[in-house]
């Protein structure tokens, strides 16, 4: 059973849509991380999700149950933008807030597991107008987490946190994830915390999906490769595969050969010398996540493989890792 699912989601605000036609599908168990920029519609399309903004059209399933417009589900929980916590309360009487409107038996000791799961243990009785903004983001997670969730929304949980802080949320998010089988939908900026977490991706951009990748997707498309330009290039690949048969070498849609595999530059400029092929580049290029994302976010990327182009006429230049 799908824990998300989303079909032709749209939500218009004058003649501009904020999300347009968002046809989603996340499965029971995983960590989604759903990527764009400032604007793309994330958080848009999350609060339809939890029912707190109402779609001008499509249709919402959680765990199987459609949604009408406006509801939400109870095996959900939500932290969305910044959280609905009264400053005049203790922590624990806010989580019991929640935790009473739920209908959850024992409350108390409900809404105590929730604040010790988010670290919130030995300040549940001070006011939470006195925690500091990353304690209130925790606050807001508790909150989220308290009647025991079959689903989590989790909008930009990292606000406010230091490293430790960070960390913290992140390995409880996982347990949760693995140990109890929460499913966690989860959209931030901070990617190389969405690296270590995220079972698969979902990349929306100007409200629209424009792209969904597993983690091992993601890997393979921000693994190294050596990038060989040169004239003949089928001819090169040819000769390249017979000297590094353990190699695999690719011609991209720019006729730029790529290997991966046990090969380095001057390995394949030695070979590619010695057949009278000239070279124009050859280097090694490293693509991280952010790089991809903002790619595909519809960002401009800027160059960083440290390329330097030289004449047809010129030897080889082999440069290193940038």
């Amino acid at each position: 059973m799908e824990a998300i699912r989303t079909v032709g989601l749209t939500k218009a605000y004058g003649g501009k849509r904020a999300v347009d036609s968002l046809d989603l599908t996340v499965q029971r168990g995983e960590i989604y991380g759903f990527v764009g920029r400032n604007g793309a519609g994330k958080s848009t399309a999350m609060k339809m999700m939890a029912g707190l903004v109402l779609p001008t059209s499509g249709t919402i399933e959680l765990l199987g149950e459609p949604q009408a417009p406006g509801a939400t589900s109870r095996r959900m929980g939500a932290l969305i933008e910044n959280p609905g916590i009264h400053l005049g309360l203790s922590g624990l009487d806010n989580v019991m807030c929640r935790a009473l409107a739920l209908g959850v038996p024992d409350a108390k000791r409900a809404s105590f597991e929730a604040l010790e799961v988010v670290g919130l243990g030995g300040v549940v009785k001070k006011r939470a107008k006195s925690y500091s903004l990353g304690m209130k983001q925790r606050l807001g997670l508790a909150l989220a987490l308290v009647g025991s969730p079959d689903l989590l929304l989790l909008d930009e949980p990292f606000n406010g946190l230091d490293p430790q802080g960070v960390r913290e949320v992140r390995t409880t998010i996982v347990g949760l994830a693995k140990m109890r089988g929460i499913t966690v939908f989860i959209s931030s900026h901070v990617l190389d915390q969405l690296e270590r977490m995220v079972t698969r991706y979902g990349v929306i951009r100007d409200g629209r999906l424009v792209r969904e990748m597993s983690a091992e997707e993601v890997d393979r498309e921000c693994a190294d490769y050596l990038c060989i330009r040169c004239s003949a290039p089928q001819v090169a690949l040819a000769r390249l595969q017979d000297a590094f048969p353990q190699t695999s070498f690719t011609i991209m849609e720019d006729d730029a050969i790529r290997a991966q595999g046990a090969i380095t530059p001057q390995d394949a400029g030695q070979v590619l010398a010695q057949a009278g092929i000239p070279v124009t580049e050859l280097f090694m290029h490293e693509r991280d996540i952010e790089e991809l994302f903002v790619g595909l976010m519809g960002a401009d990327v800027p160059d960083n493989s440290n390329a330097i182009p030289g004449a047809a006429s010129l030897p080889p230049r082999v440069n290193g890792r940038r």
